[in-house]
């Protein structure tokens, strides 16, 4: 019957009604483990991939890695209607185009972001089961640009530490791609470790002191945290409010920024947002260009990270980085100080414990969908990682306000202060931005914390507010332990820091997939 039908004069009545050309049979070889926005849209576009095949292809990386082969141990869940939002998309694709910038593009999403319909944990075994109502409006800006939730992510739990990946909610430890003996960093390991192996096309984190950019650096990634205004936290189980970020974290800084784009906006759910519409850039993905460096005065921060337990390795890979950004035409001032910063830091008075606050805060504001109400729920439900009772224990002891402690108050008085004189020492010495090494030390073996540990994310960009990218620089041991730079700026000057960090990306191009052992 067929060959009938394609006989004669039948063939161009046929061809009319023939499927649409996004309805052709795809390529599946499509390289999901290195796949970016623009590759991922290009096979769209050139109808030679679908949406469901791009899920399919993620899913079955997933299967094969995830918990079986080398067990990287990233992922909590996977979203069991990502393939039904797929088919949704591609038919959309085929009457409409995309639906936004990030059209059918996989996302994993750390587990202290609310996802409607899907449990959210922050990690802990006590808050096994909740299905928040809404999404995180982080989480709901990335859907409506047409992202698809495909998994959420291990975690620190209730992101608690920077130094390594473990929670209650997910028995083990989540692996470093890169070396499956390491540690991912904290504590948006999970994140950075799927994305790194290639379980999505990039994902979305959280920092408090360091969890997107450090666990970023980790696992060769791009990492951004914002100016403390310009994202939203709405819907994202706090940690610290006074330092709580969301951000995007990619294998590119073109696929990071395209995220950027979408969630720099005010939102009325985070007042701290208010002055975000009018202070971000019209568009971020404008700083992507070539020559950014030229001329760039970049200030080397050595307090923020030269100890006498810096790697030597890493002091190498950081001194080729500075030799890199001069030959990009960037005029290197070697070194610079906030002298003030010792006096600073010792005007701090009294203590100020805010996650106690913070959490039953957010919960009470969830009645009667939240799964506890206090800290005292959780410490009774010993439904919890052991490594995080003493921390739970001196959170519920704490009687801080943050509205009448004089511990808070003081705190903010110090970063205000803090704030002020990086900013008079940019201003007097006409400089850019800063840069150091993320860390100062490669990652550690799993279960070791007693070698040091080198994190250099907690102090400047948290304390001051001031926006931090970091972007990988180079590897150590052997060529196989990633090292990260961290580019650290003014207020609101996300556009100066992106352009250069692309521009560094694309004279250097560090970032290259882990070598894992067995994929799909």
């Amino acid at each position: 019957m067929t060959r009938l039908l394609l006989t004669g004069g039948l063939l161009a009545a046929v061809a009319a009604v023939a499927p649409p050309a996004a309805a052709q049979p795809v390529s599946r070889r499509f390289p999901v483990d290195t796949a970016s926005i623009a590759t991922i849209h290009g096979a769209f576009k050139g109808r030679r991939l679908t949406c469901r095949a791009l899920v399919e292809g993620y899913l079955a990386r997933i299967e094969a890695l995830d918990q079986r082969g080398p067990a990287v141990n990233s992922l909590v869940l996977q979203n069991p209607d990502a393939l039904t939002i797929a088919d949704s998309l591609d038919r959309r694709f085929a009457a409409e185009g995309p639906v936004g910038p990030l059209h059918c593009i996989p996302l994993i999403v750390k587990d202290n972001f609310e996802t409607a319909g899907l449990q959210t944990t922050g990690g802990s075994l006590a808050l096994e089961g909740w299905k928040p109502l809404r999404d995180a409006t982080m989480v709901r800006q990335v859907k409506t640009a047409g992202a698809i939730v495909l998994a959420k992510s291990n975690l620190a739990e209730w992101a608690f530490t920077p130094y390594e990946t473990v929670s209650s909610i997910l028995p083990g430890y989540t692996k470093n791609p890169y070396a499956l003996d390491r540690v991912t960093a904290g504590s948006s390991g999970g994140t950075a470790a799927a994305v790194a192996a290639g379980f999505g096309t990039l994902g979305l984190g959280t920092d408090t002191g360091n969890s997107i950019r450090g666990p970023s650096a980790h696992q060769a990634l791009v990492g951004i945290r914002s100016t403390m205004g310009l994202t939203s936290r709405a819907g994202v189980i706090p940690l610290n409010a006074s330092a709580d970020i969301a951000g995007p974290m990619a294998r590119s800084v073109a696929d990071a920024v395209a995220v950027f784009d979408v969630i720099a906006h005010s939102d009325p759910a985070d007042s701290i947002t208010a002055p975000a519409d009018a202070r971000r850039a019209a568009r971020y993905a404008e700083a992507l260009k070539r020559g950014a460096l030229k001329g760039a005065r970049i200030g080397v921060l050595r307090q923020a990270y030269d100890r006498p337990t810096l790697d030597g390795e890493v002091r190498a890979v950081f001194a080729r980085a500075l030799a890199d950004l001069r030959r990009a035409g960037a005029d290197i001032i070697d070194s610079v100080r906030v002298d003030s910063l010792d006096m600073i830091q010792r005007r701090q008075q009294g203590g100020c414990n805010r996650f106690k606050a913070d959490l039953e805060g957010y919960f009470a504001a969830r009645a009667p969908n939240a799964p506890v109400q206090t800290l005292a729920d959780i410490l009774r439900s010993r439904r919890f990682h052991p490594t995080v009772e003493l921390r739970l224990r001196e959170a519920a002891a704490s009687t801080d306000d943050p509205a009448t402690s004089a511990g808070c108050a003081s705190r903010e008085r110090v970063r205000a202060d803090l704030r002020v004189a990086v900013t008079q020492l940019m201003d007097s010495l006409r400089i850019d931005a800063f840069v150091y090494p993320t860390w100062s030390n490669p990652p550690r073996l799993i279960g070791d914390l007693n070698t040091p540990h080198g994190d250099n994310s907690q102090l400047f960009s948290p304390s001051t507010g001031f926006p931090a990218i970091t972007v990988p620089m180079g590897y150590t041991r052997g060529d196989r332990l990633p090292a990260g730079l961290q580019f650290f700026g003014r207020a609101w000057d996300e556009f100066k820091l992106i352009g250069y960090v692309y521009d560094y990306e694309r004279l250097t191009r560090h970032w290259r997939p882990p070598a894992l052992p067995t994929a799909p």
